[in-house]
């Protein structure tokens, strides 16, 4: 096999080379058959037999795809050192004509409130962003008016506290970034607004990292405070494992799995991030039925009116007879 492939090759080889001589006329490319000979003097492997040279050439095919395997088992065992790349799930809202499932927003958003807005805030999310995904206007009213919004000044110059209302922000839950690291031992926990669009890998990474946790692998050491999870940069987090079993109760009535809490929280950071996810795919949807009626509407006025005018014919005809004239074809002497 290894034989006859050497010999189709080296076929193929003079057959280019005769055809590079012939439109290009280079010299260069001439064969000298005398210092071809002369090389040939040289080589051994004119007393190789067809099996050992066959034997020599698997040999050498297994040694190039183990070092290829090889290379390729060492580069992903080193991914990140010891940092792991998060699995591929199959989300509700990745397909095409898919919109995202809002009772999963609304247990998200209750997840958050009860888990995540300890330390996290959500400073470009609106109580008015709710209305109509994952709450009623009376319902966000009363989500609103939980919260004591910083306001003022006054009337005499001083700052006072009053309910929440629908143009308000969900409120953070430090007043500065410095308090926020003295309460968290020097970490800065992350506003979520867009978190699913600034980390690589999006929903997948974030379910990942919130369901990772593990013990450190041998001859890891993780610093008082912290803990491992090997989804994370480094493998060392500041933050601890935020979702247990139970650890959040949904108003549905839907049993809290530690997974089932980390896809709503995540489903719900998605909406967070992308507001307009559902009416952008309803805005793809009429833009196909728009186009795909003017396509048949263009069709139809093709084939029906504008025919007439690829088909129609010109006739020349004389101002005397009314006829066409008669072309004639002139003899040459």
């Amino acid at each position: 096999m290894i034989v006859k492939f050497v010999n189709l090759t080296n076929y193929y080889m003079s057959n280019m080379v005769l055809y590079l001589r012939r439109f290009i006329g280079v010299s260069l490319l001439e064969i000298n058959s005398h210092s071809v000979n002369k090389t040939r003097l040289f080589s051994t492997r004119k007393t190789w037999s067809s099996s050992k040279t066959a034997f020599l050439g698997i040999l050498g095919l297994i040694t190039g795809g183990t070092g290829v395997i090889i290379y390729s088992l060492d580069q992903s065992v080193q991914a990140g050192e010891l940092e792991l790349h998060p699995a591929k799930f199959k989300w509700a809202h990745n397909g095409l004509f898919d919109a995202l499932d809002h009772a999963s927003v609304r247990r998200g958003y209750e997840v958050f409130k009860q888990v995540c807005a300890s330390c996290h805030s959500l400073k470009f999310v609106a109580y008015r962003n709710l209305v109509g995904v994952t709450h009623s206007e009376a319902a966000a009213k009363a989500e609103a008016e939980e919260q004591m919004i910083d306001d003022g000044p006054d009337e005499e110059g001083n700052m006072f506290k009053r309910p929440g209302k629908l143009s308000d922000y969900i409120p953070a839950p430090y007043p500065n970034e410095e308090a926020a690291r003295a309460a968290n031992s020097g970490a800065f926990p992350p506003d979520l607004s867009y978190i699913v669009l600034g980390r690589e890998g999006g929903e997948d990474y974030i379910f990942s990292l919130l369901t990772g946790y593990c013990d450190p692998p041998a001859g890891v050491t993780i610093r008082e405070g912290q803990n491992y999870n090997p989804y994370f940069i480094g493998g060392a987090i500041a933050m601890a494992q935020p979702i247990f079993e139970d650890s959040a109760v949904y108003s549905d009535g839907t049993h809290a799995h530690a997974s089932q809490l980390a896809k709503d929280v995540v489903v719900f950071l998605k909406w967070a991030a992308e507001p307009e996810f559902d009416d952008r795919k309803l805005m793809m949807l009429r833009m196909f039925g728009f186009f795909g009626f003017s396509i048949a509407l263009a069709y139809y006025a093709v084939r029906t009116k504008g025919i007439s005018i690829k088909t129609r014919k010109f006739a020349l005809k004389s101002h005397v007879t009314g006829k066409p004239p008669v072309t004639r074809s002139k003899k040459c002497d």
